[in-house]
This record gives structure tokens, C-alpha cells and sequence, in this order.
């Protein structure tokens, strides 16, 4: 696999790194690439998500946390220079084939390090049962992209407070909490951050390139859509009925429609799902202009939606509308 490099040390935007990954995938020709980042504190929020539900942005501004929205799907996290962040490129486009490939060639290095660390859930990685990488993906065309967490350490309060949208009073039994579910990597190995991202680095790629000035203004081009407010804050249309629902092994669901004489005017579906195709096209589009009924609404959406929607069956889309 493929390192890539930066011609510096230079801590950048986390938007840049994002970037960095479409530009990777659209201009290096290569079967798999890799490389690693760390940021200041950011947050960092789903594709499908509303920053509004995710993200205590009072929080976030009292302690200069920066807020970004990234293009794949799943949860929000927060990110800072104590924890480093995995990007995966690769040629391969089966979705669920990568993500468990990815998945399990970083468990298996930690395990390298003699770390007991196992694959598990949808998106994560675990150390004696708790959750030490959680990871996201989306495609673009001939591509797939895979990201992630590594929390060697973390700013807890900084963590509970930004993603949690919580009182004083509350945010240091969230800490105590949250700290009972996650692992952090120093407390399972001797080696520091500096060491074990070299060790990440020789045991996954054996070749690297280091990136020119043409290609970092490139990315930088490429960055620019996701600073814009109307990439981060997305657009709120108007609604009047919400549904909220939970599909074990898929995500959390809200689907927020607009009705006029029971008929979907518009319909928006948020969450921390994985799309695996174009949710407009095939979902949204079709739904539109359709009465709100069991019926209608199984004959206007497509036969396979986990082909939009990773795992996503027909009939439980279906009831997430209707029930």
C-alpha cells in the first residue's frame, strides 16, 4: 500500500485532510493509499446529519473547537492532536468488502503490537470491549474512501462536551461515563504517538510519496466547498411530521417530511447511516409528490434499498415513513 506524505509538518484544517482524500482518490493511480492527520480540536459531523442535534456549538465556540460536516455518513466525533485520524483509498468499490478489509488490517496491527484489539459492529474497533477506532466511508466514481479515529488519548471534557448537548452539571458524569466505554491506546502500550504512528506506517505501506505544491493548491481548490456554511449548516426546509427510528446494524433515522393534504412535498432523511449510493436519486425523488401510505410509498421506492442505504431493507424504510 501506498504512504502518502505531506511536504511539511504543518498542522492544517481538518477540512484539508478531507480534501486530501478526493484528491487522492481522483489523481493517484495507485490499487490502495493511506496516510494520517491530526488537527487541532474539531468536530466532526456526518454527511446526513443536523449540526443542531449533534453538536453543542456554544460548547464548541467557548473553547475554540472548530465545527466540520464531512461527505461520508455515521456519527459525530471529536478529534484533536492527542488522537490521529486514518484516511484508507482504495480502488475497490464493493462497500462492504472494504470496510472490513480496512477494518481488520488496522486491528490486526495493533495486534501487532500485542494489543488485544478486535473488529466489531458496524464501523468500530475494540480493546478489552470497548471502542478505541470508530470509522466512516463514502464512494465516489472508480473509489472508495474509508476514515477514521485512533484515540491513543483524548481532551475528555472537551469529547463529552462538544458532541453531547449537555448542562455543567451533567458533563462530568458524561465524562464518566464515556470514559467507561471508550479505550484509549496509551493505556495499552509503552510506545508514544510519534513511535506508534511509524509502526501504523511500516506495517501497512511499503512505498510512499510525497505530495508537490501543484497538488497541495489542488486540494486546497478542492477544500474550499467544504468551509462554505451552506456545505456545513446544510439547508432546513420546512416540515411538518418527523419520524425517528433505530435499525440495529444500519443507523439511527430521522425522516422529516413536509405533507400537504397527506401527500410528501419534500422529505429529508437524516442520521448516522452509510450511504453506498445517490439517497436523492433514488429515495428522496421518488417520494416526492407521493401520498403518505404503505402502498404508495412501496411502489415509488426502489426494490434494493441497501443499495442506497448500507443494510437498509425496503420494508423497514417503508416503516420508518408510515408507522
Amino acid at each position: 500500500m501506498l504512504h502518502i506524505a505531506l511536504p511539511d509538518e504543518r498542522v492544517r484544517r481538518l477540512s484539508f485532510y478531507l480534501a486530501m482524500e478526493e484528491y487522492v482518490a481522483r489523481n493517484i493511480d495507485v490499487q490502495d493509499s493511506f496516510f494520517m492527520w491530526q488537527v487541532e480540536p474539531s468536530v466532526i459531523f456526518g454527511r446526513n446529519q443536523l449540526i443542531e442535534n449533534e453538536v453543542n456549538l456554544e460548547f464548541c465556540r467557548s473553547r475554540g473547537i472548530h465545527t466540520y460536516r464531512r461527505k461520508s455518513g455515521g456519527g459525530c466525533v471529536y478529534a484533536d492532536m492527542n488522537n490521529i485520524m486514518f484516511s484508507y483509498v482504495t480502488k475497490e468499490e464493493n462497500v462492504g468488502f472494504t470496510f472490513n478489509r480496512y477494518i481488520t488490517m488496522v486491528a490486526m496491527v495493533l495486534q501487532k503490537l500485542g494489543v488485544d484489539a478486535r473488529t466489531s459492529g458496524r464501523n468500530d474497533i475494540l480493546i478489552d470491549g470497548k471502542k478505541v477506532s470508530g470509522n466512516a466511508f463514502y464512494k465516489i466514481p472508480g473509489c472508495s474512501i474509508v476514515h477514521g479515529t485512533m484515540l491513543y488519548d483524548t481532551d475528555m471534557e472537551n469529547m463529552v462536551g462538544s458532541i453531547t448537548p449537555t448542562g455543567e452539571k451533567l458533563l462530568s458524569k458524561g465524562v464518566q461515563s464515556v470514559r467507561q466505554r471508550i479505550a484509549l491506546l496509551k493505556d495499552y502500550t509503552d510506545i508514544g504517538i510519534e513511535e506508534f504512528k511509524n509502526f501504523v506506517r511500516h506495517n501497512l505501506c511499503d512505498s510512499e510519496i510525497v505530495l508537490d505544491t501543484k497538488a497541495l493548491a489542488d486540494i486546497e481548490n478542492i477544500e474550499r466547498e467544504y468551509l462554505t456554511p451552506e456545505f456545513i449548516y446544510g439547508n432546513n426546509p420546512r416540515y411538518t411530521l418527523v419520524k425517528k427510528r433505530r435499525i440495529e446494524g444500519v443507523g439511527d433515522f430521522e425522516a422529516r417530511m413536509e405533507l400537504k393534504n397527506g401527500v410528501i412535498k419534500s422529505l429529508d432523511l437524516v442520521g448516522d447511516y452509510f450511504l453506498t449510493g445517490n439517497l436523492d436519486e433514488a429515495i428522496l425523488q421518488p417520494l416526492r409528490n407521493v401520498e403518505l401510505s404503505r402502498h404508495a410509498i412501496e411502489a415509488a421506492l426502489p426494490e434494493h434499498t441497501e443499495q442506497i442505504i448500507h443494510n437498509l431493507k425496503k420494508q423497514d424504510l417503508v416503516s420508518i415513513l408510515t408507522e
